[in-house]
């Protein structure tokens, strides 16, 4: 029997599969894995999958229930839900007072049916009751209730004009429907933010998902209990944290996309990755986002085209991934993707034994009614059908080393290859080149317009590629693109590797126009309550402030672990050690790199490069926490910290024909790096005092100023 050991559990539910990692609480290292088809057709969904691969895990490594301190999920039922149709009708009442408010409100109260897709008729179905708020009474209530079950309402949203300040009348309503058994979202528990129809709206999207997905956490939270497990099942959430199951129960809809979180948090947790772009490319999709001084980029969700009020992960999703197909006219490739070959029901030539290819036949065909008929399969002797696909493409040129999940066997995805070849009057290779510049095109549109929205430094970038079939795509785009790049050990389950690490995240926005230093407190405080309602340890939240100066919007998001808080051991390095890792991250480009400063817990590291001061903040695991373009760092008394900011703000200004624009800010304040936009100066101050106030004066911090000079 092993020795007693804490060992944390990710399971990441994928389309083909679901897969389960348990790895070392405190080294991270990986103890075992598995996998197991995921069960989208069972009558239990895919829980029966994660409860599955879950239990095999456990048994084949010889773990025991007291070892786990931690086990989680991501889930696609949420996503499939609205994918498919599969939601419940929902009732709205909706409460305003009189007057004018109640003449505007009622409006933007009365829902229309939410179009899912609109090509096959798949929506929610809504109905709507309005109540004045003077005559909301538990008779009113129940009245309206009544109504909306008659016309076949089955889940009830609650949502009042400003119920955004005062939530009594919506939990008035809440208490009452629940009285009666059925499942009911509040507007205002699932945002704070005005705009009361996308409020509304996105409260009856959540309230669609509920009945479904309190079955299935019922199911899946009894079958790990069962399984001897006490600590708190945890989910994974869009934006990239986690929440216990109970606050699922509430909030359904913030599960939506934790696929593609779970993979961006396995780069940033397992990797160490600070600044890339991360690429998880799968068979059929490939998802492209950013992590930018360790912080992923996050934006609304939108859901069936709707804008909404969910954070989640910022993810583009292109439709040329491992196993995308090939279309061809008569003068060369006309597209990759978006068919892929399981969807054609093909195997992949490099992954077909090449004594099986013979008297290779071109055959095209429509994968998908509806679909062009100029996708290309090939039929060889036996009848059997296969397809190349950007797997082949990348194996023909030589770009898969043997270590990665999408090495295959050139030599048979050539013979699968030459009819096409042949047919177009160009070599292999040159086929093999054509398809990979397709997915290029698209790669490479996408990164740039990323790189715009996150204001990315391209000297800095890096290509981080994650899924089965990242080795398949990223080698070639990132030689194209003059990036470095890398696919990590264990790739193919990355995703299982994000939601293992995971941290629990709250996130909690309001519109202030002028916050004052007791508003940012008490938001900080709302945040945190929220992570350790969902899960996280009082004394290992963090909360970091992010204000809008034109929307007055103030975001608070809170991070956390669980109770039982992983240890780092990882060696401390030096700094020669450190100098070596930032020179590397710097690129060639960059000269005269030296030691600017540094504290007991970072190292800043300053080079040249033309007319700027590129520089590096690396933490002493090694970590490269912030990277800027063009910055100065000062070392200065935590009590005097204003003076270095006052001198950067006007040092550091850029200015333009219409505007100035004032650097963004860091502080290494002890063990943490605080971020800041160029807000204005007294915003600024409030926000840094917050940080700063509850350190000694004579403490030793470090302020950088980054040039915040977008061309």
């Amino acid at each position: 029997m092993a020795e007693h050991r804490a060992v944390r559990m990710g399971i990441d539910v994928g389309g083909t599969y679901t897969k389960c990692v348990a790895m070392d609480n405190i080294t991270h290292e990986i103890i075992g894995k598995n996998e197991v088809k995921t069960t989208h057709d069972d009558k239990a969904g895919v829980a029966a999958g994660v409860v599955q691969s879950f239990k095999n895990c456990m048994e084949e490594n010889d773990i025991s229930p007291e070892d786990v301190v931690f086990v989680a999920h991501s889930t696609t039922q949420a996503t499939n839900a609205f994918i498919e149709g599969d939601v419940a009708k929902v009732g709205v009442i909706g409460v305003a007072g009189g007057g004018l408010e109640g003449f505007l409100a009622k409006p933007q109260l009365t829902l229309k049916d939410i179009i899912l897709d609109e090509k096959v008729g798949r929506k929610i179905t809504v109905h709507n009751e309005f109540i004045k708020k003077k005559s909301l009474t538990d008779e009113t209530i129940n009245a309206a209730l009544k109504s909306l079950v008659g016309k076949g309402a089955q889940v009830i949203v609650a949502s009042m004009a400003f119920g955004v300040d005062s939530m009594d009348e919506e939990i008035k309503i809440h208490d009452l429907a629940e009285g009666q058994g059925l499942p009911v979202s509040m507007a205002s528990d699932i945002t704070k933010l005005y705009g009361l129809t996308r409020r509304t709206r996105t409260a009856a999207i959540n309230a669609s998902i509920l009945p479904k997905m309190m079955s299935t956490a019922n199911a899946t939270e009894s079958s790990v209990r069962a399984a001897g497990i006490t600590v708190p099942l945890m989910i994974m959430r869009g934006d990239g944290g986690v929440m216990e199951i109970n606050e699922m129960r509430k909030r359904p809809i913030l599960t939506a996309l934790s696929g593609p979180a779970a993979s961006v948090m396995g780069s940033l947790m397992y990797l160490r990755a600070s600044n890339a772009i991360y690429f998880e490319v799968g068979g059929t999709t490939t998802n492209i986002g950013v992590i930018k001084n360790g912080r992923p980029g996050v934006d609304y969700a939108k859901i069936g085209g709707h804008d909404t009020y969910i954070n989640s992960l910022d993810v583009r999703i292109l439709g040329c991934a491992g196993g995308s197909m090939v279309r061809i006219n008569d003068h060369g490739v006309e597209d990759v993707g978006p068919r892929s070959a399981h969807i054609a029901g093909c195997e992949y030539a490099c992954f077909t034994p090449e004594e099986e290819i013979v008297d290779p036949k071109i055959e095209m065909l429509s994968p998908k009614p509806g679909d062009p008929a100029d996708y290309v399969a090939i039929r060889v002797a036996s009848g059997k059908r296969i397809c190349f696909t950007n797997t082949d493409a990348a194996n023909v040129l030589g770009l898969i080393d043997e270590q990665y999940f999408a090495h295959g066997n050139a030599n048979s995805a050539r013979k699968a290859m030459q009819p096409v070849a042949d047919k177009l009057g160009i070599t292999v290779e040159e086929l093999a080149t054509q398809i990979l510049d397709k997915d290029f095109e698209k790669v490479n549109d996408c990164i740039n317009a990323l790189a715009d929205k996150y204001q990315l430094d391209h000297d800095a970038m890096r290509l981080v590629g994650c899924g089965g079939g990242a080795a398949a795509l990223v080698p070639y785009c990132a030689k194209k693109m003059g990036l470095q790049y890398s696919i990590p050990e264990n790739a193919e389950v990355i995703s299982s590797i994000g939601v293992a690490l995971s941290m629990v995240r709250d996130v909690v926005e309001r519109v202030i126009p002028n916050p004052t230093q007791e508003d940012i407190k008490e938001l900080k405080q709302e945040a945190t309550d929220a992570a350790i309602g969902s899960g996280a340890s009082p004394d290992t939240v963090e909360v970091h402030i992010e204000i809008d100066s034109q929307t007055g919007k103030v975001t608070a998001i809170a991070t956390g672990s669980t109770e039982v808080k992983t240890t780092d051991l990882l060696k401390e390095c030096d700094a020669a050690e450190a100098e070596k890792l930032a020179v590397e991250d710097f690129g060639t480009k960059v000269t005269g790199i030296k030691l600017a400063e540094c504290t007991d817990k970072f190292y800043v590291f300053a080079g040249v490069q033309g007319d700027k001061s590129p520089l590096r903040i690396v933490d002493k695991k090694g970590f490269i926490k912030v990277q800027c373009s063009d910055a100065s760092v000062v070392k200065i008394k935590a009590g005097n910290y204003k003076e270095a900011v006052e001198a950067m703000w006007k040092d550091l200004a850029v200015f333009k024909t219409d505007t100035v624009l004032r650097p963004d800010y860091f502080l290494c304040v002890g063990p943490r790096v605080c971020d800041y936009s160029a807000v204005d100066m007294d915003q600024l101050q409030l926000l840094m005092d917050l940080d700063v106030m509850d350190r000694d004066a004579e403490e030793e911090i470090l302020v950088i100023g980054a040039v915040n000079d977008v061309r």
